[in-house]
């Protein structure tokens, strides 16, 4: 068995090529047979990250378990189960969220959920509400920013108005937290809103926030963010840096500054966010700003980072063979 799949085959260069599939009773040679616990799913939606998958296409990914080129990218990936091994076989029909597979031969799977066909184990087959449509590839992004917020209290100050951001203001909302402040340097991402401000940070006179939360990924952003914190207050890093993050030592010391790392969503994460999704406590729409036919991925990859208007590319395989 085959499958379309966007392919990361250096930095900055992407193609679109069938790649042989595995199983857990694959062989090297190719596929086999699916494992009993095995679900092979259709794609019909993946998302871009414009966080780590922008670094691997720029080539500034840290060495990371598992990297190398080339490689099929994406860990938000939508589709319906269509086969299943002997021991799921109730699964087949199932509309389910992907976060990434590693079925490939040819190609490493970081995070391998960007294909037209994946196989994956059963228990990674997150069964969600089809009435979500394309905005169910955001469920790992939203699961990042509740893992983040679980490690601590909610943010008072985000920093960055992308996807995460946002998420991470909806989350707060959603667990019954005072609003927070968002700062966003570019005016154009200051608007889409539910329930809270987006400032520039030049008009915030604060001092005194407690938990800052770093959504913008910027290595360089400690020495900004030291200085707004009350005493013993905590800054979260939620994104992902290619760069070494550093700060002054003497203003985090005046004011016993705490680092605080997140790192990236597990199972019950995942869960949680579907709950909070399906109750109505958290909105996933007016994030998806792309959408391109998976065809042009080649296109669509450097429009999701380079252009500023782009919150977020969703590619859609439905046209796809």
């Amino acid at each position: 068995m085959e499958s379309l799949a966007v392919i990361l085959e250096a930095p900055r260069r992407i193609a679109l090529r069938r790649l042989a599939l595995t199983s857990g009773q694959g062989s090297e040679a190719g596929f086999s047979a699916l494992a009993p616990s095995d679900v092979l799913i259709e794609v019909q939606w993946s998302g871009v990250s414009a966080g780590t998958e922008k670094l691997l296409w720029s080539g500034e990914m840290p060495n990371f378990p598992g990297m190398g080129y080339p490689l099929v990218p994406g860990y938000e990936s939508l589709g319906r189960i269509v086969d299943a091994g002997s021991e799921v076989q109730t699964r087949i029909g199932d509309w389910v969220f992907v976060p990434g597979a590693t079925c490939y031969r040819d190609a490493r799977g970081l995070f391998g959920g960007t294909a037209r066909q994946v196989i994956v184990p059963s228990a990674r087959a997150l069964p969600v509400s089809e009435s979500l449509g394309r905005d169910g590839v955001l469920f790992a992004l939203a699961a990042t920013a509740l893992h983040a917020m679980n490690g601590g209290d909610p943010p008072d100050l985000i920093i960055g108005h992308g996807t995460l951001g946002r998420l991470l203001a909806r989350m707060t909302i959603a667990a019954g937290a005072p609003a927070p402040t968002v700062w966003e340097h570019k005016p154009a991402r200051r608007t889409g809103t539910q329930g809270y401000n987006v400032i520039a940070p030049k008009d915030d006179d604060r001092h005194d926030y407690a938990n800052i939360y770093d959504a913008s990924g910027d290595a360089d952003c400690l020495d900004l963010l030291v200085p707004r914190l009350r005493k013993k207050g905590e800054i979260v890093l939620a994104g992902f840096y290619a760069n070494r993050p550093s700060f002054a030592f003497a203003p985090a010391f005046r004011a016993e500054a705490r680092f605080r790392v997140a790192a990236e969503w597990g199972p019950d994460d995942l869960a949680s966010t579907r709950a909070l999704i399906d109750c109505g406590a958290l909105d996933l729409s007016g994030l998806v700003s792309h959408q391109r036919p998976a065809e042009e991925a080649q296109d669509a990859y450097p429009e999701a980072f380079l252009d500023a208007d782009c919150l977020k590319m969703v590619l859609d395989w439905s046209n796809c063979a």
